[in-house]
């Protein structure tokens, strides 16, 4: 019931009876007995049946208190996992079971010799929970815990549903526990308010937490691909241009007159060469930016709303803030 990371939430009841059947109803919704230790000192006299078996001997205190809790409430190997009974470090006679009997029986851990505070720092409580839950412990209160795994919620409820406070709402517990110390001498079923007293209403509310998730990927990448290109490029070519017209029939000498003469006359064009050239077309540009989005979450909240009911000629002053 406190709100830690490790996902380890801590229940303390004023009634073992009541300890127990959270139990119970952990190990029915499928908590595994690993995930869920109990501590209970001597001090509580509700939680078992010792004068049967222990006439304040010591030596027989744990048996006592075993034997009632392997019989209470069907819980079996739930209680009897990892059972300590005897004197614990700071607390004195009492009884652990679960996740705290094994640390606290194991020496290896260090966990003997640094108490129950010392084992709820090692499951990732702060040194000021675990003095408080230390403390309780000392005054006849039974502790448990129980490892969430992802369904700290619902340990929570549970541990409620059967009457368990922690540290965060230990005010509240005090007062019910001094308000039924009040009404202990009144008649029986009755539960009258003297002036003063408070009755508070509880609400659930939202508390929405945001995480960022990886939702997609995209990839830039490069393909080639192949193009046939046809160019129609203007070329410069000579040719030989032989024109013929009449002489003037001049006479000549014969010795003009020769075979095999001949004019050479060099004819060019323009030859194409083709080459290729990597030239850069595009640029791209490649970011992220954060775009505000909407979601919506529906949840189902319950809140308490206080009935004010008489008998008789009662006067009632109602005042509001």
């Amino acid at each position: 019931m406190a709100t830690k990371t490790n996902e380890t939430v801590v229940g303390v009841f004023n009634n073992s009876e009541d300890a127990r059947k959270a139990m119970q109803a952990l190990r029915n919704a499928g908590f595994a007995t690993d995930q869920v230790g109990m501590i209970q000192s001597k001090g509580d006299k509700v939680s078992h049946r010792e004068t049967e078996e222990d006439d304040d001997d010591d030596s027989h205190t744990g048996e006592g208190a075993l034997a009632g809790a392997a019989t209470g409430a069907g819980l079996g190997a739930l209680w009897g996992l990892g059972i300590l009974s005897g004197l614990l470090p700071g607390i004195g006679p009492a009884i652990a079971g679960g996740t705290l009997g094994v640390l606290l029986s194991s020496a290896a851990a260090g966990a003997a010799a640094a108490g129950l505070a010392g084992a709820l720092i090692g499951m990732g409580f702060s040194r000021e929970e675990a003095e408080y839950y230390e403390g309780e412990a000392k005054a006849g209160r039974t502790i448990v815990t129980v490892k969430g795994a992802g369904r700290r919620n619902e340990a929570l409820l549970i541990l409620r549903q059967y009457g368990a406070y922690d540290i965060t709402n230990r005010d509240t517990a005090q007062a019910a526990r001094g308000a039924a110390c009040n009404t202990g001498s009144g008649t029986m079923g009755s539960n009258k308010a003297t002036a003063g007293n408070t009755v508070q209403a509880h609400e659930e509310r939202l508390r929405v937490e945001k995480a960022p998730v990886e939702t997609g990927e995209v990839r830039v990448r490069k393909e080639v691909h192949t193009e046939h290109k046809t160019l129609d490029v203007p070329v410069t070519r000579e040719e030989v241009v032989i024109e013929r017209r009449p002489a003037s029939a001049k006479e000549v000498s014969a010795a003009d007159l020769q075979a095999g003469q001949e004019v050479r006359i060099p004819v060019r064009e323009e030859e194409v060469n083709v080459q290729k050239q990597t030239v850069a077309t595009e640029e791209v540009s490649v970011g992220k930016k954060r775009v505000q989005d909407t979601k919506r979450v529906n949840e189902t909240l319950r809140k308490e709303e206080i009935k004010v009911d008489k008998t008789g000629d009662a006067k009632i002053r109602d005042r509001r803030p």
